[in-house]
C-alpha cells in the first residue's frame, strides 16, 4: 500500500485523521451545547456562517504564506495556536458566554483556512508525481474516516460522557496532530525562493495568470464554483431528508453522514488505480453524482438512501482525487499554495451563500423537487464542460506543463 511507500505523507494522513475527528467531535458537541443553552437554531445559523467567514480573508493569506515560508512551521504553528481556543468552549455555560462560542468559532476556521493550503500544498512535495493520484485518492479515505468517526460518533460520545470531553479531546487532537507533522522531513528546499518580481505581484495577479495559461485549471475553477453551489443544496437536503423525509431525527442525520463516509473510504479502491483522463474521468462521476442525487430524490426507502448516499460519494471520492491531481500537475510548484488557498475561499464563500439560499427556497420549494434540480444540474455541468474538454478549441489553447512554466 502507498501509505507504507511514502512514509513523510503517511505520517501527514494520520496527522490530518487526528486533527480531523477531533475537530468533528467538538463540531457535533458545540451545535448540541447551543441549542441546549438557547432553544433556537438562530444561534447554531450563526456559528455555522462563521465558520465560513474566515476562509474569505484567510485562505488566500494562508496560501501565499506556504508559498513562501516553510509549510511545517504554519501547520505546526496553527495547530498549537487553536488548543486555547478549543479549551475556550468549557468557560461556556450560560447565554451571557456566547460570545465565546462566535469568537472561538471564528478563529479556530481562521486556522483551519490557514491550515488547508499550506497542508495540501505539502501533498506534491512529500510524494513522487507519478503517485499523485493514489495520494488523492486517499484524501478521500481521510475525508471518509473523519465523517464515520468523527460525526457520527462525536454526537454519541457528547451524549454519553458529556459536551466537555469532546473539547478536551479537540485540544489534544491539535496537540498530537502537531507533534505528528513535527517528525515530518520535507525537501531541503521546501521553503520556495520567490523571485522579486513574483513577489511584487498581487495574489489575484498571480491567480489570473495561472488559471488563463492552463485550460484544465480553468475548467476546474468552474467546476470549483458549480460544484460548491450544488454542495451547499446538498448539506442542507441531507439534514432535511432524514428528519422531515424520513422521520428518523438525528440518528438519520448520523446514518447518512455515515454513509458518505462510506462511500468516500470505498472510492479508493478505484481511484488509485487510475493512471490517465483524470480530467475526463472527473467529470464522469460528478454526472454519475447528479444521476444519484436525481434517484435520491425520488426514493422513499431509507434503506435504498442510504446506498444512494454512499454512491453519491463514492463516485464524488474518485473525482475529488482525479480533479487534484490534474491541478497538481497543472500547477507551478512555487504557486500551489496560492491557488488552493484562493480556490478554498472561492468554493467555500459560495457554500456558505449555497445554503443560505437553499434555505429560503425550502420555504417554497418541496425537499425532494430541490434535490431533484440539484441532481439535475450536476449532470448538465458535467455535460457541458466534457464537451468543452472534447472541442477543438479546448486542444489547440491547452499548453505543456514546460510551456507553463517558462509563461511564469
Amino acid at each position: 500500500m502507498v501509505l507504507r511507500e511514502e512514509k513523510q505523507y503517511r505520517k501527514l494522513f494520520l496527522a490530518g485523521v487526528v486533527n480531523g475527528i477531533g475537530d468533528r467531535f467538538s463540531s457535533v458537541a458545540v451545535l448540541a451545547m447551543l441549542l441546549q443553552i438557547t432553544g433556537s437554531g438562530l444561534a447554531v445559523g450563526m456559528t455555522l456562517a462563521i465558520r465560513l467567514i474566515p476562509f474569505i480573508f484567510f485562505a488566500p493569506l494562508g496560501g501565499w504564506l506556504a508559498d513562501r515560508f516553510s509549510r511545517k512551521i504554519i501547520l505546526v504553528t496553527t495547530d498549537l495556536i487553536r488548543i486555547a481556543f478549543a479549551l475556550s468552549f468549557l468557560l461556556v455555560h450560560s447565554k451571557e458566554e456566547l460570545w465565546i462560542v462566535y469568537v472561538s468559532t471564528f478563529f479556530l476556521a481562521a486556522g483551519e483556512a490557514i491550515y488547508s493550503p499550506a497542508r495540501k500544498s505539502s501533498i506534491p512535495r512529500l510524494v513522487s508525481k507519478e503517485k499523485l493520484i493514489q495520494i488523492n485518492s486517499l484524501e478521500q479515505v481521510l475525508i471518509g474516516i473523519v465523517l464515520i468517526g468523527g460525526a457520527f460518533s462525536g454526537g454519541i460520545v457528547a451524549y454519553i460522557f458529556g459536551a466537555h470531553v469532546t473539547f478536551w479531546f479537540n485540544a489534544t487532537s491539535f496537540l498530537g496532530a502537531a507533534a505528528i507533522i513535527s517528525t515530518i522531513k520535507f525537501p531541503e528546499n521546501e521553503q520556495v525562493e520567490v523571485d522579486s518580481a513574483s513577489e511584487k505581484e498581487a495574489l489575484f495577479t498571480v491567480f489570473k495568470k495561472i488559471i488563463l495559461m492552463s485550460a484544465p485549471v480553468l475548467i476546474l475553477l468552474i467546476c470549483e464554483i458549480l460544484i460548491a453551489f450544488m454542495n451547499g443544496m446538498d448539506n442542507v437536503l441531507i439534514s432535511v431528508y432524514a428528519v422531515k423525509e424520513y422521520h428518523m431525527g438525528d440518528i438519520g442525520v448520523g446514518l447518512f453522514y455515515g454513509a458518505l463516509g462510506i462511500g468516500l473510504t470505498l472510492s479508493y479502491f478505484v481511484a488509485n488505480r487510475l493512471r490517465k483522463n483524470f480530467l475526463v474521468t472527473g467529470l464522469v462521476c460528478l454526472m454519475l453524482e447528479g444521476a444519484s442525487l436525481v434517484l435520491l430524490s425520488r426514493t422513499h426507502l431509507v434503506i435504498f438512501a442510504f446506498v444512494l448516499f454512499c454512491g453519491a460519494a463514492f463516485v464524488s471520492g474518485i473525482g475529488n482525487a482525479s480533479f487534484d491531481t490534474v491541478l497538481m500537475n497543472e500547477l507551478p510548484e512555487k504557486y500551489q499554495g496560492t491557488m488552493f488557498g484562493l480556490l478554498a475561499t472561492v468554493g467555500n464563500t459560495i457554500l456558505g451563500l449555497s445554503m443560505f439560499l437553499s434555505g429560503m427556497a425550502l420555504d417554497f420549494v418541496a425537499p425532494r423537487m430541490l434535490g431533484l434540480i440539484g441532481g439535475g444540474a450536476y449532470i448538465l455541468i458535467a455535460i457541458s464542460l466534457m464537451g468543452v474538454v472534447s472541442s477543438k478549441a479546448y486542444h489547440k489553447k491547452l499548453p505543456s506543463q514546460k510551456e507553463l512554466t517558462s509563461h511564469l
